[in-house]
């Protein structure tokens, strides 16, 4: 399966990052090194991890990481995981 990271997704990943950065930008590279890695584990357990609990459907799911909810689709006809959001309920 391929990964597709849609435009919202990467603003507000970049947001995060900027966030991090200010405080240590050695911090923020190994967070999206370490995010990276774990999105692209996706494509060989698509289903591993929960349904997502802000969509009524199957394909959609949420991967919890270091305390952000990424949001992902998974589209089995056309072979591709899109990433469509990254959050922290916690944080505005």
């Amino acid at each position: 399966m391929q990964i597709k990271r849609s435009r919202k997704y990467l603003a507000k990943l970049f947001s995060i990052l900027d966030h991090i950065a200010k405080d240590k930008v050695t911090a923020s590279q190994k967070f999206k090194n370490d995010l990276d890695k774990k999105i692209e584990d996706i494509t060989h357990f698509p289903y591993k991890n929960r349904q997502s609990i802000y969509f009524d459907n199957e394909n959609i799911r949420d991967m919890i990481f270091k305390g952000y909810t990424i949001v992902y689709e998974i589209n089995s006809d056309e072979k591709i995981i899109e990433i469509l959001d990254i959050f922290n309920k916690n944080k505005p």
